[in-house]
Formats: structure tokens, C-alpha cells, sequence
């Protein structure tokens, strides 16, 4: 506990310092376990998280997908903080953080999924959201909470990062199980959700070379360099 609290007051000021943080729709943070689903620009998104959302339950962050925790700055913060529930690549030991992931949810705790699965280049774009949130939510009974992270595609200086937190969505009560068909809406209306979240976030220009730097540091681009930023376009699921 000693750990994460230090994680966190670190982090607190870290954000504060760097950055003009502002975190809209507390009011609408559940007072029990939820699943936090966030919106993907950057490496630095999880800490915008852990550092400045209220602690009104302990907080850990689902899916890193990586093979040796032990290497790489990030991964070691997380896991001598004690708040990544890991995987390995090609979903190796899937099943196993799934199930630490409920009893987590069932012992009080938010866990936090970036549910697109990546980053993406865009402050009005959320990609297609892969059906874990919505899975474990179904299975767990817990509320799927919305979560727009913007001002992180470029982390430039005192620029503005906002944290908005959307209107908790609720699994089926009468479900008897993770039905495709109550997956698929959860996930649907979750995209929906975030997409409205992120709607009027303007996209910026690039920081000048320590915001560049600081803002490719550690980002991970499936295309092997940071993509383009698409036109603005009506975002359907």
C-alpha cells in the first residue's frame, strides 16, 4: 500500500506540474468497483489516470501485453507499484488475468482498460473497442465507466490534458452469462459514448523537441511510426 500511494502522490504532482489537468464528470465515478474504459493516445495515459482520478478505490490497469514486466521504465513502475494485471503476448495466460481481474472487481477495486487495445493518432477518434470491458462487466455485474483522455496525443508543455468521465453503463441485470449479443451492446454503446466524450477535443500541432520527445518516448505504433491524423468524420460503431 506504501507503494501505491507513492506511485500516486508522485504521479499527482508529476501531471500537475507538467501539464494543465482538468477532470470533468467526477460526480459520476461509482462510490464502488467499476470498470474504467479509456480512450488510447499515449503512453502516458495511464498515469494521467492513476495520478489525478479521485482514489475512491484502489485502481489497477488491465492488459499490458508483455512478455518480461521487468523490462522497460513503465512496465517496472507498474509492477513495483503493484497496479498491472499483465498478459503475454498472443494472449498467453488470457484466462488467468481474467480471473484476477473478477476477484479484484469482487474485493472492491476499479480496474481500468484501454479498450481499444492501442494507441491511435486523433483527439476526436476512438477506434473500435475490443469486447473485454464489455466481457468483464457482463461477467462481473459491474458498471463499464467512460473515460475520454484528451490533450495526450502531444504532450507538449502546460498544455491542457482533460480527464472526462462519462455516465456509467450498466450490464443486464437479467443476463445469465457474457451472451454475445449483451457483449456486443455494452460494446457498442461504450464507443458511442466515447466518441461523444472526445467530440469536441481540437486536435493540436506538435510540441516543440522536448514535447516531441517526451511524447514518442515509449509510444508503440502498430504501424511502426505515428500515423497520420484522419479527417474529422461522423465516427460509427
Amino acid at each position: 500500500m506504501r507503494r501505491y500511494r507513492l506511485i500516486r502522490a508522485v504521479l499527482r504532482l508529476v501531471t500537475v506540474i507538467y501539464s494543465r489537468v482538468q477532470v470533468e464528470g467526477v460526480e459520476d465515478l461509482p462510490a464502488g468497483p467499476a470498470i474504467l474504459c479509456f480512450s488510447h493516445q499515449s503512453w502516458a495515459d495511464p498515469f494521467y489516470l492513476f495520478g489525478r482520478l479521485p482514489g475512491r478505490s484502489r485502481m489497477y490497469f488491465f492488459g499490458p501485453q508483455e512478455e518480461d514486466m521487468t523490462r522497460g521504465f513503465r512496465n517496472r513502475l507498474m509492477r513495483w507499484g503493484g497496479v498491472a494485471v499483465p498478459y503475454q503476448p498472443g494472449k498467453r495466460g488470457l484466462m488467468a488475468a481474467t480471473r484476477r481481474v473478477e476477484e479484484l472487481l469482487g474485493g472492491g477495486a476499479t480496474v481500468a482498460i484501454a479498450g481499444e487495445g492501442r494507441i491511435h493518432a486523433g483527439e476526436g477518434l476512438v477506434l473500435p473497442l475490443l469486447e473485454g470491458p464489455a466481457y468483464l462487466a457482463v461477467r462481473s455485474g459491474r458498471p463499464i465507466v467512460p473515460v475520454a483522455v484528451n490533450g495526450t496525443s502531444w504532450l507538449g508543455f502546460r498544455r491542457i490534458v482533460r480527464l472526462r468521465i462519462g455516465t456509467p453503463i450498466q450490464p443486464d441485470g437479467a443476463a445469465t452469462g457474457p451472451t454475445s449479443d449483451e457483449v456486443e451492446r455494452l460494446t457498442v454503446q461504450t464507443r458511442l459514448a466515447l466518441l461523444a466524450l472526445v467530440a469536441d477535443f481540437p486536435d493540436r500541432r506538435s510540441p516543440g523537441r522536448l514535447g516531441r520527445w517526451l511524447t514518442e518516448l515509449f509510444n508503440d505504433w502498430p504501424e511502426g511510426s505515428r500515423p497520420a491524423v484522419p479527417p474529422r468524420a461522423p465516427n460509427l460503431p
